[in-house]
């Protein structure tokens, strides 16, 4: 049985839509006290959101837990922006439009995981990418801000053609527009006939073809990188909240996702290759926010092979976890580019050789594995998928060359990975709604394992030996994103280019070094 959707948390996106109201009509003369709408609106919506909780947790109705979860993580997360974007634009003109747009994309977002009817997901989905086209031009007078969100406005617009085919299909195979509804109906269907008649599956192709473009995955992930102009927490919102939707979207039709080879197919191919190019890419960045951003891309990419995997408990895992730490990244940046500084005064860290980064990937595995069989034999009902566990041993790997103990290091990786196995509990249960649903085909299993090999191995080898000839002939082509993104730019300037740039004045004094631009 699906559950039902808590009549008090569909109050959040309301909440932030009301602090509309006063925002407009507040004096434009009086910026510093224009953001206590939208302030009340944050702590009420965190009280509303912890209310549900605890209404749902009581409650003889079972509650939409994914929903929930991911309508705590907005409202923590629209809590903490609002106060430092408050800050952070102290004395800057525009501060009204400003506010109106963030409060209208939080709505919008808190619609999305909110909402019972995929017509009323669909187009809040649409109205908060054009919400954050307003944030991402804040600044109008930059030229590279306007290209970039030119760039970003015509990918989106791509996927919603790709989300509104879906949903029309979705709507006429399943005769209903409500996701409880349309989830039975998938489900009932693959039982009764073992397969998906071709509107679901069309659907399910088109869907995950509307993620990968909203999700900046190859080859149109180039606007993630270059929007660096926007201000500092309309990055932290970007990455750490509208680029995961599409990672819920999935969840949410996990049932239908998992009866879907085509689709499963699209998820791993791409979303393992936009990881591989990122992470690469990622390897030759010196500033910190492009870091971040290639870093999304690159764990967006991770998060879509796993739902393509099946992996749906891991895949919630990652994007909560992923969400908070992007935040927190974002807000924070000032702190790490002060932390790097002083790193880079203390003594250099020896190089780790290419046998100690194998010996590294053996113990992952072996630990892996241990833990493994002692999950079958404390909780043998719900037994780790393969996948999910050779992906825990490669990315984990690093872990066991901390300190270069060995014992150290086998006892932080076996934390670690206890400390996931918790959160695997905790993500089942929220998923538990969905029942047991299979995996993907064996062949695309190995092809996502053998992609995370052959990046480990890779990155190894560059970290082991980087004047090596393989990292002289890489760097320039990562270094340049691999030419991926000049190619799609110049095809979006062809079908329609973007409108005469603002030039910008000379200017005859010097800029005074660490203000902000």
């Amino acid at each position: 049985m699906y559950p039902t959707f808590s009549h008090l948390v569909t109050w959040l996106p309301w909440l932030y839509a009301l602090a509309l109201v006063p925002v407009a009509l507040w004096p434009e003369r009086q910026p510093q006290s224009l953001w206590w709408s939208g302030r009340l609106a944050t702590i009420a919506g965190l009280v509303l959101v912890l209310a549900a909780l605890l209404q749902d947790g009581l409650g003889d109705q079972p509650a939409d837990r994914l929903g929930l979860a991911m309508a705590s993580l907005i409202s923590l997360l629209a809590l903490v922006i609002v106060g430092f974007s408050a800050r952070y634009l102290q004395g800057e003109p525009g501060q009204r439009r400003y506010l109106l747009a963030l409060l209208g994309t939080l709505a919008a977002v808190a619609l999305v995981v909110t909402s019972g009817d995929l017509y009323a997901l669909v187009a809040a989905w649409i109205v908060s990418s054009l919400c954050l086209h307003q944030l991402l031009t804040f600044y109008p007078d930059r030229p590279m801000a306007l290209v970039v969100a030119h760039k970003k406005f015509l990918a989106s617009r791509l996927a919603d053609l790709c989300l509104v085919a879906a949903c029309v299909l979705l709507v006429q195979a399943t005769g209903s527009s409500e996701l409880q509804v349309m989830l039975e109906q998938v489900t009932a269907r693959v039982q009764q006939a073992g397969a998906l008649g071709w509107e679901l599956h069309l659907a399910a192709v088109l869907l995950v073809l509307a993620v990968i473009l909203k999700s900046a995955q190859l080859p149109v992930h180039g606007w993630l990188i270059q929007v660096m102009e926007a201000p500092t927490p309309v990055s932290a919102l970007l990455h750490a909240g509208l680029v995961n939707l599409g990672g819920f979207v999935l969840l949410r039709f996990a049932p239908l996702l998992s009866a879907a080879p085509l689709a499963q197919t699209l998820l791993v191919t791409v979303g393992g290759l936009t990881a591989v190019l990122a992470a690469l890419v990622m390897m030759t960045r010196i500033s910190i926010k492009v870091r971040l951003a290639w870093s999304t891309c690159a764990q967006m990419g991770f998060m879509l092979l796993e739902i393509g995997l099946g992996l749906y408990e891991l895949a919630l895992v990652h994007l909560l976890a992923h969400s908070l730490y992007k935040a927190h990244a974002f807000l924070a940046s000032g702190e790490t580019v002060l932390q790097v500084r002083h790193q880079a005064l203390q003594p250099t860290r020896p190089v780790p050789s290419l046998k100690a980064l194998l010996l590294a990937l053996v113990l992952a595995a072996l630990t892996v594995v241990l833990l493994d069989q002692l999950w079958r034999h404390f909780v043998p009902a719900q037994p780790l998928p393969l996948e999910a566990l050779a992906i825990l041993a490669v990315g984990l790997a690093p872990w066991c060359l901390r300190r270069g103990q060995p014992l150290y290091a086998a006892i932080t990786l076996a934390a670690l990975l206890g400390l996931y196995l918790l959160w695997h509990l905790a993500a089942s249960w929220i998923l538990a709604s969905h029942g047991p649903l299979p995996g993907a085909p064996l062949a695309l299993s190995m092809f996502a394992l053998g992609l995370f090999l052959a990046l480990y191995l890779l990155q190894a080898w560059i970290v082991a030996r980087p004047q090596g000839a393989l990292a002289q002939r890489l760097y320039p082509a990562a270094f340049a994103g691999f030419f991926v993104d000049e190619h799609f730019t110049r095809l979006t300037f062809r079908v329609w280019p973007v409108r005469p740039l603002p030039q910008r004045p000379q200017q005859a004094t010097l800029t005074v070094i660490g203000e902000r631009p």
